[in-house]
């Protein structure tokens, strides 16, 4: 009989993130990740910012990438890529996700998912922006009837990975990032786990258009979903 594999601990665990002036929220957030991971976790931040935020990474230790700020999931997928560990925790650097939550993501790995996804809609979602809260339901609508299965929150920015299925698949969408992430997982039979989350206001400006950018991530939405089902033939 083989020997069954050691479970991940916080040691494995790589929380990544893209950075875009956010030196109000940067330390923060590091301080949220430092108290759910002991301190123990890696941290990867891909920065195009012009204000502090990369010299405040910088100096709590975080491995930071400059790159020209070219769109959201250029960033996160290059930070994604870049991690070293093999378990990858996606967040945003807004103060919005529940960081003591990683813990948790990290025993459901253990329990054999793949993906293990932050529903911010299962509970409400109340302070997020009206629109938006209406428009993440859309996005999941669509999403669930051109995957053939129900998704919940399919634009969540939190997210536990592990790292063998973040490198064996090409992404290839920027705005709609976060929607492929879980749509190809989920479309090619890998375990995937929509876990309950809350949901707080974020700290400083966000600059994501919601009409431009929600019409984004829908076409994101709608190209993956074709391409996974081409590619099933």
């Amino acid at each position: 009989m083989s020997a069954q594999p050691e479970p991940f601990t916080l040691d494995d665990v790589s929380v990544v993130m893209g950075t875009y002036n956010e030196e109000e929220a940067i330390g923060p957030v590091l301080d949220g990740i430092d108290a759910a991971t002991d301190g123990r976790a890696e941290v990867v931040v891909v920065d195009g910012s012009t204000d502090g935020t990369p010299a405040i990474a910088r100096e709590r230790g975080v491995k930071v990438i400059s790159q020209p700020p070219r769109g959201y999931g250029v960033a996160v997928r290059e930070a994604l890529l870049s991690a070293s560990r093999p378990v990858r925790v996606t967040t945003d650097c807004d103060g919005t996700y529940p960081l003591e939550r990683i813990p948790d993501f990290l025993d459901l790995i253990n329990e054999g998912y793949d993906v293990v996804s932050g529903d911010r809609l299962y509970r409400g979602a109340a302070t997020m922006p009206t629109l938006n809260r209406h428009g993440n339901r859309a996005f999941a609508g669509l999403a669930s009837a051109l995957a053939g299965r129900r998704l919940h929150d399919v634009t969540t920015g939190m997210r536990a990975y592990r790292a063998d299925l973040i490198e064996g698949i090409e992404w290839t969408e920027n705005t709609g990032l976060s929607a492929e992430l879980l749509l190809r997982p989920s479309m090619r039979g890998y375990r995937v786990r929509e876990e309950p989350i809350d949901y707080d206001e974020r700290l400083g400006e966000t600059t994501l258009d919601p009409l431009s950018g929600g019409a984004a991530i829908a076409g994101s939405i709608v190209r993956v979903c074709l391409d996974e089902r081409f590619r099933r033939g």
